[in-house]
């Protein structure tokens, strides 16, 4: 699935699609609740309110750079909180070759933050060693982001997370850490959208007249667009992802916009009230 921003070509390369199974981070989104939300479905939710959502990388080609925005979860890895996701054996790699990006070509990694389920695909798991998948890259991350987990990432996941995914670009000095608000291509600059981590950015890419945001984890899924206070189980600052929400929103709805989160998309941001709505596009 891709779109077209002007000069800039945004392709979506899934790795895990699901319909329900996600109240672990969104408990308030009952089926009862989501089914309230007329407009939800059948894009976002199915006919029973279970919410759908997909893991997912997004390639963005501009016409000087082949980047990758958030790299899923990543083959092989152990010690993740969600048993399903240690061990995994998919296609990533191949999905992204045969739509025309094999590793070797990326020359950008960035990752909107620095959770489990997007930065996996950092590393590859090589005789017994995690090396940098995208070898010819550099892997942008905020440096507030960066700078937190490399002091709180001791114990449990976040210790694996960043043992296999992380510590080997850097390692590797792959690595470049930024400003929240940086440029970080001609085309594409940082919003800082702290507050389900606390240096969590989005992307704003611009090309000939025409926009997308590429929102992250800012909201799992398009009903917290409609309940800007569902915060998320594993939100660090949940009224910070609030604020972040509601200044992120309010600054996108009612424009042409493409917006793409982390987890769910493509659709339009408009007003509902004091809330918002996502209207799907194709």
């Amino acid at each position: 699935m891709g779109w077209t921003i002007g000069k800039v070509k945004i392709t979506k390369i899934v790795e895990i699609e699901s319909t329900g199974g996600t109240r672990f981070i969104l408990p308030q989104a009952t089926n009862e609740e989501i089914q309230k939300l007329a407009w939800l479905a059948p894009d976002f939710a199915n006919a029973e309110g279970r919410l759908r959502m997909t893991v997912h990388a997004l390639v963005v080609e501009t016409p000087t750079r082949r980047i990758v925005v958030d790299t899923c979860i990543g083959n092989d890895k152990q010690g993740r909180s969600v048993p399903t996701w240690n061990g995994l054996d998919r296609p990533f790699l191949a999905d992204m070759a045969a739509a025309g990006y094999p590793a070797d070509s990326i020359d950008t990694v960035i990752c909107t933050h620095l959770h489990v389920d997007h930065v996996g695909w950092n590393t590859r798991l090589v005789d017994g060693r995690w090396v940098p998948t995208f070898g010819n890259a550099r892997y942008v991350f905020a440096r507030d982001e960066y700078d937190y987990w490399k002091q709180h990432s001791t114990e449990g996941e976040h210790a694996a997370v960043f043992a296999d995914s992380i510590k080997p670009v850097v390692d590797a000095g792959l690595v470049d850490l930024v400003a929240s608000d940086a440029a970080v291509a001609d085309e594409i600059t940082l919003i800082p959208t702290p507050g389900h981590s606390p240096g969590h950015v989005s992307l704003h890419v611009r090309s000939d007249g025409k926009e997308a945001l590429l929102s992250g984890d800012v909201a799992h899924h398009p009903c917290q667009m409609a309940h800007l206070d569902w915060a998320s189980t594993v939100d660090f600052d949940p009224k910070q992802s609030t604020e972040s929400r509601r200044a992120l929103f309010s600054r996108f709805a009612d424009t042409p916009t493409l917006v793409i989160g982390g987890h769910f998309g493509p659709g339009h941001i408009t007003r509902d009230g004091d809330a918002f709505r996502l209207v799907a596009a194709q």
